[in-house]
């Protein structure tokens, strides 16, 4: 009897096993079928072109005042560490499309047309890209001259009272962009402050799975001094001793999957603070920040990727890509 109960016990085992991966074949099925985003693993497979010619790359010599590494060894993009021939070569025969998101509410429209023009000079020249403008002023959008395989679509916004209102809602417009219109148009976006321009390349060594920026004004500072939400109240909390850098709201992007990730999940803990009256201290920016605190950012973009132009180019910045340009807060803010 006792041989007979172990067998029984061994066939149930059997079958509750064989059950089990038929439904996680079927449930793996049914994900891949689902998922509607372009080109999933684009960002892994680097092939470059044969015979292609370049410099010999050295791992004992190269940029040796600043670090180019994370803890988690995610790259950290500065001139001087990438080769911009070779990746080029590489992430055109991908046939990759590009989306770039900007925001011009109110008077900020006046910061657009530097922004295209010199988007057409410097950001990803060759590529295609999908530039998506949302405005209050779709009347006032200038009109620029766009390279083959650019394309601009202005999309109408409500204007608002405050400026924190806009900057807050910028995640749910992103998420419902991608949603709805990029899912299998797009493989990367990148999200951009208007009232900035180009100054230098912007390219393929910005792609990756998720990125962000280091923010200019605080990547020489003790993480003691960010300015996190430090309110414990808030979803956007980064406790003190905690944080890896502090990353610009102004420029961040990705892979569209990644992003909309970001996008859907800093929209819920945003809305879940509003619900509470709590207000993080930097609206998207520091939802954003503890975002990539938990979710590390697979690749880091040095502070030449949004400067300050009021601020004096330090010795290890060897160029400024983009920058926010000098402003009056106070006659452009609606409040």
């Amino acid at each position: 009897m006792a041989v007979l109960h172990t067998k029984a016990v061994t066939v149930i085992l059997s079958v509750t096993v064989l059950l089990g991966l038929l439904y996680l074949s079927q449930y793996y099925r049914s994900a891949v079928e689902t998922t509607t985003f372009s080109q999933p693993g684009i960002d892994l497979h680097l092939e470059s072109p044969e015979h292609l010619k370049y410099n010999q790359p050295s791992i004992v010599h190269g940029r040796t005042d600043v670090v180019t590494v994370t803890p988690w060894l995610a790259p950290v993009v500065w001139e001087g560490t990438f080769n911009p021939f070779l990746l080029d070569s590489i992430y055109k025969r991908k046939n990759i499309t590009i989306a770039a998101t900007v925001f011009a509410v109110g008077k900020y429209i006046m910061f657009l047309k530097d922004f295209l023009q010199t988007s057409e000079e410097h950001f990803f020249v060759g590529f295609r890209v999908d530039f998506y403008v949302f405005t209050d002023r779709p009347n006032e959008v200038p009109k620029v001259n766009m390279a083959a395989g650019r394309m601009l679509t202005v999309r109408s916004v409500p204007s608002s009272n405050r400026w924190q209102e806009i900057s807050a809602r910028r995640m749910e417009i992103i998420q419902n962009l991608i949603e709805k219109k990029l899912q299998n148009r797009a493989d990367y976006i990148f999200c951009l402050d208007v009232d900035s321009k180009f100054h230098g390349r912007w390219g393929a060594e910005s792609l990756g799975g998720l990125v962000a920026v280091i923010h200019p004004g605080y990547y020489r500072d003790d993480r003691s001094r960010f300015p996190y939400e430090r309110s414990p109240a808030s979803n956007a909390y980064v406790a003190p001793g905690e944080g890896d850098f502090y990353y610009c709201g102004g420029a961040f992007g990705g892979l569209v999957e990644e992003v909309h990730l970001l996008a859907k999940t800093c929209r819920k803990n945003f809305e879940d603070d509003a619900k509470r009256g709590i207000e993080a201290a930097w609206q998207e920016e520091s939802h954003l920040n503890r975002y990539m605190w938990i979710n590390k950012p697979s690749k880091v973009l040095s502070p030449e990727y949004l400067w300050q132009d009021f601020k004096p180019k330090n010795p290890e910045v060897q160029i400024i890509r983009f920058s926010g340009v000098i402003k009056n807060y106070a006659n452009i803010r609606p409040n």
